[in-house]
């Protein structure tokens, strides 16, 4: 009987070890960095991201993915209700052409060629550049509260693999919300 439970104690203990291994290592933005550069504020991201099974075999077929970048920055006040700053979104299409066998990667109308998937991904997993404000249009020296997350959009798809994303698991990639805090300092003028 004691054999029993102490094994089913480490069944517990094991597959909550691995759960917990499981959520680490999931989809997450590891590292934001707001940079300024020539009078704009700039976000730098870089997440984790796995596009595997049902997803990736769709995708190899043709059909487009669409991951939506999400960010919020807000400054916060004692008597009111906090001031969104920026509310911005950068869409990132990637779809494979069976003809040419290649991937493209892009936003808006421009569009890049890669040789696969996961390099396609790598534009999403790793963001570089996006400029969300003029730095004229926020206050120096105080302390700002933002927030961004990456999430596979499956408004853009097609209507029946809308329906497809809605009832299959596969179809909701996203990451949790990370949040970071910055400010803005502006250097004394030296005499």
């Amino acid at each position: 009987m004691l054999r029993v439970l102490l094994s089913l104690f480490l069944c517990f203990t094991l597959a909550a070890h691995a759960q917990t291994d499981m959520l680490e290592q999931g989809e997450r933005v590891v590292k934001v960095e707001p940079v300024v550069r020539d009078g704009k504020l700039y976000i730098d991201a870089d997440l984790e991201l796995a596009v595997t099974g049902d997803l990736r075999n769709a995708a190899q077929k043709g059909v487009p993915l669409y991951f939506t970048a999400d960010l919020e920055i807000v400054s916060k006040r004692w008597w009111w209700f906090d001031k969104t700053v920026v509310n911005e979104q950068q869409t990132w299409r990637i779809v494979y052409n069976a003809l040419t066998r290649q991937w493209r990667v892009g936003t808006g109308d421009l569009s890049l060629p890669e040789s696969s998937l996961d390099d396609a991904l790598s534009l999403v997993r790793n963001i570089r550049g996006w400029a969300v404000a003029n730095v004229q249009d926020l206050e120096h020296d105080e302390l700002y509260e933002g927030r961004i997350r990456v999430r596979l959009d499956t408004s853009l798809l097609a209507r029946p693999f809308q329906v497809d994303a809605f009832n299959s698991s596969a179809w909701s990639l996203a990451t949790p919300w990370k949040n970071f805090t910055f400010s803005i300092s502006v250097d004394e003028p030296r005499h």
